[in-house]
């Protein structure tokens, strides 16, 4: 399985390779393989309610034909992949049989979830901040601004995805359903526009059209072998496609698991003219008019360390943990995040190293707004486990203060409390931590 997926791979470099497969008496340059929502005059009242979603209704001229029209194809071929799965030995996909299992089966692990998955690393914070990025440029291609188009991510990474067809297979997971659509927006906004920059300078890098030609295949491989195509055949064969390169861990019969690779592309084939994004013909990108009231620069990645106080209920020791952060900064008075802490300790009672680790999804009020040096609370739920036991599972409640020190629109540093109470264990938890906070893009923006 994962030697089929160099094959289109391979096929994929060569349609989408340049002029040196054929001679044309015209050299082919590739046209902008999308649309942009700053290119468009839009009306200042865009600006009175930044937050304000039009995924829905297209105010601004948006295409919202080419979102619906990609939306049903990436629907079809999970519905595909997923009675494939359904039609494989059980023993292999670890799926039950039978539709009225099945259902049973995805309810249960809705129901569940959603809970911190096990997926190794690169899976979780490479593979699905990568989807999030291909759900988000369906929207952000179609001339949605970023925030449409995070939230196309979000609604496609949620319903279609973890509680669509993934919860067939496993449990949703709490962070996937946040990091795919907020680290999606940083990688697909950046992919976005290093795709533009390749094109307006005439399809090369480093003055290498091949190498140009690769890193726009790397960036939209669905776009790039549609103008291949319609490169050899000399005219528009291929109208519009879409597609994504899907990576998955896949239970085996043996408990072991196998990593697989699958790669989807579907094409409009017919006469007439081609859509921006395959045609053969070179296209001007359009001039600024607008600039975006959101953009990823909300988005706040934070690392530091912190002491950790447990109840006696633990029976473990207290000690120093590293623990991260990701959230989005809507204002300078409000932003939201997903926190994790774990530590090794050690069981006061027989001496052996545990694991414990907390999870957290919180909300925080700053006060002080305009300040660098902000002042804030900070509020929210999550749980806490030893040694990934469920019987050592708990759901917590937490509240505190922190203060927050903005050292330039991209940086900050954190002081920060929480007190965590579970109702189950009636235990009372305290973490003190201090963490370096990062703002992707241009960061905090100045009023």
């Amino acid at each position: 399985m994962r030697t089929l997926g160099f094959k289109p791979l391979g096929l994929a470099m060569l349609l989408a390779a340049g002029p040196a497969l054929a001679e044309e008496s015209d050299i082919y340059r590739p046209g902008i393989t999308n649309t942009s929502w700053e290119d468009k005059a839009i009306e200042a009242s865009v600006y009175d309610d930044p937050y304000a979603i039009a995924l829905f209704s297209a105010p601004h001229g948006e295409d919202a034909e080419r979102v619906w029209s990609q939306t049903k194809s990436v629907a079809w071929y999970g519905v595909g992949v997923a009675g494939f799965l359904a039609l494989l030995p059980s023993d292999f996909t670890n799926w039950d049989g039978s539709d009225d299992r099945l259902l049973k089966k995805w309810w249960d692990n809705v129901r569940e979830g959603p809970v911190w998955d096990r997926d190794v690393w690169y899976i979780n914070y490479i593979g699905h901040p990568y989807f999030g990025g291909v759900y988000y440029q369906v929207a952000r291609k179609s001339g949605y601004r970023q925030w449409d188009a995070f939230m196309y991510s979000f609604l496609m990474s949620t319903f279609y995805w973890e509680y669509g067809i993934e919860a067939f297979a496993e449990v949703p997971s709490l962070q996937d359903l946040v990091v795919t659509p907020v680290l999606g927006w940083v990688y697909g906004e950046w992919a976005f526009h290093q795709e533009r920059e390749i094109i307006e300078q005439g399809g090369a890098v480093w003055g290498s059209e091949t190498l140009g030609s690769t890193a726009l295949f790397f960036l939209d491989p669905v776009d790039s072998i549609g103008r291949g195509v319609n490169r050899l055949f000399g005219r528009d064969l291929i109208k519009a496609g879409t597609g994504y390169l899907g990576v998955q861990e896949v239970p085996l019969g043996n408990g072991q698991y196998d990593t697989q690779v699958q790669l989807n592309l579907r094409y409009a084939i017919g006469a007439g003219e081609a859509g921006p994004g395959v045609s053969r013909l070179s296209r001007d990108s359009g001039v600024s008019h607008a600039e975006d009231p959101v953009d990823y620069g909300i988005v706040g990645i934070s690392v530091g360390g912190g002491y950790l106080a447990l109840d006696k209920s633990w029976q473990a020791t207290d000690e120093w943990t590293p623990v991260i952060s990701l959230g989005l900064y809507f204002t300078r008075q409000f932003s939201a995040r997903l926190s994790y802490a774990r530590s090794e300790l050690r069981d006061k009672r027989t001496g052996e190293t545990l694991t414990y680790e907390n999870y957290s999804v919180d909300g925080q009020y700053y006060f002080n707004g305009q300040s660098d040096l902000r002042p804030y609370l900070t509020a929210g739920i999550g749980e806490a486990l030893r040694d990934q036991d469920n019987d050592r599972k708990t759901f917590l409640f937490n509240g505190g203060a922190g203060l927050h020190y903005r050292l330039s629109p991209n940086w900050a540093v954190q002081l920060d409390w929480r007190h965590f109470y579970s109702g189950h264990f009636h235990s009372h938890d305290d973490l003190i931590s201090g963490q370096l906070v990062y703002r992707f893009g241009r960061g905090e923006r100045l009023l």
